[in-house]
């Protein structure tokens, strides 16, 4: 299984059953924690997220590029170097300005665990080196392993404490970098056993610093390239927890995470193995079949299970989390457009690493930045959180469709292609969603009758998907046959 779709299906296996492990904790832990809690977390976490993609100065990244595997060593040595030194200036950050941050996000329950946050960089920036050191060297096991203990550690974690009582954001703060701290812990483990020959034997100061000077366009362009995407998915977060409240703040959370986990999971794993085959597939002047296949079989993912949540949001999040999350499920439908772009865009942007595009990159960022910050600060002065969520899931869908034309034009496909592929899946997706909004909203059948009908529409859906694919489905023979022939011996 050494081929694309294997490498795939390694991480994605390790990815969606961390995903079920939230699917299945995420009703329970809704009804546990209160929207409140939710907030203070989601702050949290965006806090976190904007510092620790920039932890290793993006020379993550680079650590794919080399030819010999002792420069990608010196390269993650690197790595790790600068991510000691972010996490020392974010200590120094939380000491000084520690309640600047508690007082502009109107959170006075933030403030006990800003401490953490040094933890989350070091931990987020570790394994991101980790990440890309072992999608270099194809052991894309242990990183599906290592998603699936931070899952059962998180999971655990939130259900544990909240089932003793204690319900506050810090719980789950606390199961959140716990969670990534095993799994680092874990994935380091199994790294250093692996490589720790030749790490002894090859990394060097001298090497270290060739290899800064030699991918200085890193840190350069990719880190404010970063800094900006990263800032910019998290800004809804922050807008509306400066203009309104932590509960709204939570609702957003929840409907973000919902549709997000799934995607960012499964388009993470799918990105790391493009990644890998994008940068050979260059040099073979292959790319564009590449790109083509990637954005097609992710278009056929993720397009069906979208559109239902536009059409079931509200009373599916009603269903599932209970009362009090129904502003949620309304998120979550605003928001299903752009989550889906997201999803595809996510694994296509390696194209700027391995088109060497780092100035376009940033001013993409630059544009989806400003653009966010512009929308947002509208809606909030509006006063309607619900026009806020709207104005940020239209502009960011317009854009990122956009993106996707860009990229089939830099890999040398004719954007045209792209439109035809989203057409054609809406077509095969349209009688599902036709006889799901019969049932519900013409007959008006009890809700678990239309869970039915998704069901089988989903299952339908995809048997159809998979028989239009001949690649994919003997892949998937071939993983079945070697996962059969494993129990026999």
């Amino acid at each position: 299984m050494s081929t694309f779709a294997g490498n795939i299906l390694k991480l994605v296996t390790g990815s969606v059953f961390a995903q079920g492990l939230g699917v299945l904790a995420a009703p329970i832990v809704a009804r546990l924690f209160a929207p409140e809690a939710f907030g203070v977390a989601a702050l949290f976490a965006s806090i976190a997220g904007i510092i620790g993609v920039v932890a290793c100065q993006r020379y993550e990244l680079s650590i794919m590029l080399p030819k010999t595997d002792e420069e990608a060593a010196n390269l993650l040595g690197l790595s790790l170097f600068f991510v000691l030194i972010t996490t020392a200036i974010s200590s120094l950050i939380i000491f000084f300005a520690g309640d600047v941050i508690v007082g502009l996000f109107k959170s006075s329950e933030l403030k006990k665990y800003l401490w953490l946050i040094p933890l989350a960089v070091f931990v987020n920036g570790t394994f991101l080196a980790l990440n890309y050191w072992n999608s270099r060297t194809k052991h894309f096991g242990r990183l599906s392993v290592a998603r699936v203990v931070s899952s059962v550690v998180t999971q655990a974690g939130n259900l544990g404490a909240g089932f003793s009582g204690f319900v506050s954001g810090g719980v789950l703060i606390a199961a959140r970098v716990l969670g990534q701290l095993v799994s680092t812990a874990v994935l380091s483990t199994q790294t250093w056993r692996g490589n720790h020959r030749l790490f002894n034997k090859n990394i060097r100061w001298k090497k270290i610093i060739a290899g800064l000077k030699r991918y200085k366009k890193f840190p350069i362009y990719n880190t404010w390239s970063a800094l900006l995407n990263t800032t910019s998915q998290f800004l809804p977060i922050l807008f509306l927890a400066y203009f309104f409240s932590p509960k709204i703040v939570g609702f957003f959370a929840l409907g973000r995470q919902v549709l997000f986990l799934p995607a960012s999971l499964i388009g993470q794993a799918i990105g790391q193995v493009f990644f890998q085959k994008a940068s050979e597939a260059r040099h073979q002047g292959q790319l564009g079949v590449v790109v083509e296949e990637v954005f097609r079989r992710l278009v056929s993912l993720g397009m069906f299970p979208f559109l239902v949540l536009m059409l079931l949001g509200k009373d599916l999040f009603l269903f599932v989390f209970g009362p009090q999350w129904s502003e949620a499920g309304v998120y979550a439908q605003i928001l299903s457009p752009w989550i889906f772009f997201a999803f595809i865009y996510s694994p296509l942007t390696f194209l700027f690493i391995v088109l060497e595009a780092q100035k376009e990159a940033l001013y993409i960022d630059v544009v989806l930045f400003s653009s966010r910050c512009i929308v947002l600060s509208i809606g909030g002065f509006v006063g309607n959180p619900r026009i806020v969520v709207e104005l940020f899931s239209f502009v960011g869908t317009i854009i990122l469709f956009c993106m996707v034309f860009w990229f089939f034009s830099k890999a040398g496909v004719a954007p045209k292609k792209a439109l035809a592929i989203l057409c054609r899946s809406l077509l095969i997706s349209f009688p599902g969603l036709l006889i799901i909004s019969w049932s519900y909203y013409v007959m008006e059948f009890h809700f678990l009758v239309t869970l039915g009908v998704c069901f089988v529409c989903t299952i339908l859906y995809y048997t159809l998907i998979i028989y239009r694919d001949l690649y994919v489905r003997m892949q998937l023979m071939a993983f079945f046959k070697k996962l059969v022939y494993q129990r026999k011996f």
